[in-house]
Formats: structure tokens, sequence, C-alpha cells
């Protein structure tokens, strides 16, 4: 798959395109890149997608921007994985956002893309005042001799499958629905860091894992498995939030106490699949109670995996 920055002056291909944030490509989105796809293969073009960096809502208000449920470079690994070709990282600026639909349309999709099948999802809205909708698409389809289809939104369970949704079900601690919803465990991925070490010194050393983001869709104790260390993925408990009972005013870490591992991983770039959540964070008066309190959390992650039928199933990202 080829990755871009920006969209150019003059498209020198046309595409099958598809537009949107794809934040944790979930099924939904993975059922439009299906769409995508399938055309793309038909008419013997290049399946594109057009995105956006960073998130419109983190530049207008980025106090009130949901959490990512997917850096951009997990995002990109997904869409590569869905059969994408071609994906446009453009970076959402207040330039960008002050094109009116009209320019936006001429600009980006005839001139820079030129979009020959266009699939979008049926909220679908664009350019300054977000006044560009499917109508003004399939009119100046009409003019530019592009085709535009409106790809209606998914139901899973009875659930609209939105990452809205997703980030609800992560906040909620719903784990399970949130894996329902994505159609994979939810991932963090990142590289394990060195760190204080204060595990070891309570007997549970930890796989600190580097997380750029400053927001997190979900924070507490976890059953987890780790992925990209061996050829299986490895069980273990997962604390992701501030460590209130270390220290106070830290920004998010991920820590992950390995079951039965003892090797050297710093440098490691791994993935960490949520699958269980085992409580809410919580300060503790002393180390001996966090200790107490971790050997509960580890025998509960242990009895969680006991009761799975094939406990290191359908895990990692390339078996989805």
């Amino acid at each position: 798959m080829l990755v871009f920055r920006g969209v150019p002056e003059r498209a020198t291909t046309s595409t099958v395109l598809t537009i949107g944030n794809f934040d944790g490509v979930h099924r939904g989105h993975r059922a439009l890149l299906a769409e995508l796809t399938a055309k793309a293969r038909e008419l013997a073009l290049p399946a594109t997608v057009l995105t956006f960096e960073p998130h419109p809502r983190e530049l207008f208000a980025p106090d009130q921007a949901p959490a990512r449920l997917a850096s951009l470079r997990d995002k990109i690994e997904l869409l590569a994985e869905a059969g994408v070709d071609r994906v446009h990282v453009c970076r959402f600026t207040r330039k960008l956002a002050a094109l009116t639909a009209e320019q936006f349309i001429e600009r980006i999709l005839v001139r820079g893309l030129s979009v020959r099948h266009l699939i979008i999802g049926d909220d679908f809205r664009f350019g300054k005042g977000r006044s560009g909708d499917f109508a003004l698409l399939q009119q100046a389809g009409h003019e530019h001799r592009f085709v535009v289809e409106a790809m209606h939104t998914v139901d899973f369970g009875g659930v609209r499958v939105s990452s809205s949704a997703v980030r609800a079900a992560l906040a909620s601690g719903n784990i399970e629905q949130a894996e329902a919803l994505l159609g994979r465990a939810f991932v963090i991925a990142g590289r394990v860091m060195d760190g204080k070490k204060l595990g070891r010194t309570i007997g549970f050393p930890t796989a600190n894992i580097q997380v750029r983001r400053k927001r997190l869709p979900l924070s507490g104790v976890y059953a987890v498995s780790v992925s990209g260390i061996g050829p299986q993925p490895i069980p273990g408990a997962a604390n992701i939030g501030v460590r209130p009972t270390v220290e106070a005013g830290l920004k998010p870490v991920l820590e992950v106490h390995l079951l039965d591992f003892d090797r050297d991983i710093y440098g490691l770039h791994v993935d960490v699949n949520f699958l269980h959540k085992l409580r809410d964070e919580a300060k503790f008066d002393s180390l001996d109670a966090l200790k107490a309190q971790i050997a509960r959390d580890v025998a509960d992650v242990r009895a969680y995996f006991n009761t799975r039928s094939k406990p290191m199933a359908s895990m990692t990202r390339s078996e989805t």
C-alpha cells in the first residue's frame, strides 16, 4: 500500500475513493472498505482512502475531542490489511476547513484525486460549515463524470456500529461489546520502554508500553494478551491509567505483567489486546496493599484465561 502526505495538485491516475477519519477501522468501516476494494478491482483502479490528521475536533475543540481508538500508524496498518491500495493523509488545518464544499470537490476530488467512483458514509458532511452533503456530491458527479454511492450504517447485535459506540463501550468497561463492534480485540500498540522497575521490587515485574496519546478511551485493570514477542500472544494483567498509588499528576501509562514470563523485551514494538476488564484503577494506602491487590488481579487473570476454551484465538491483527 502507498501512503501519501496530502493531495497532489493534479492526479496522475483516476481513483475509486472513500473519505473519512476511520478511527478504529471497526466493522462498519470494513464493510465500506470491502465495497471500495470490490469496485476498485472491477474498474481496475486503485482503492484509495482520503483521511485527515489531526481529527477536525482536535483542531477546533481540543478539550472536547474524542479519545482516539487508534494511532495514525495503527490506522494505516489496518487500512492496508483491508486491501486499500493508497492512503492520502491530508493535514487538517484552518485553511483546509475554510474551503467551501464546491472548492473541496474541485480541488481535491476532481483535480487532486481524479475520482471516478466515490463511496461515502450516509452521514458524510464536508466543506466550510459542513455545507456539503450527498446531494451536492451527486450533482457534482453528474458534472464531472464520477459516480457517488452511499454506504449505509452497519448494525451489529442491534447496535449501530460507530467509533462513538466503541468509545462508549470501552469507557463503560464493556470490553466484549467493544470487541464485537470492532470485529477484533481493542489494541494499543507501542514500544516497550525502560521504566522505574517498581513492579520488580514488589514481585510483579511489568513491561512499560510507550503511550503517545494524551487521552485514552479506557482506564483500569484488564486481562490482556500481548502480541509481537513470540509466535503466540502472551497473557497478562494490564493497568492503564495514572498510577495514583505511586505518584500524582502523571500522564497515562500502560503497564503489563506477563504471566509466567521473564525475558528482556525492551525496545520491542508490541500490541496489547484488551480482552476483559477486572476493575477500575484505585489508590491504595501503601505499597503492601497495592501488592496484595495485584496478586488478586493476577489470580483473576489466570482464572479468566482458564475459562476460555481457546484463550489465544483471534487476538492478533493478522487474524482479523
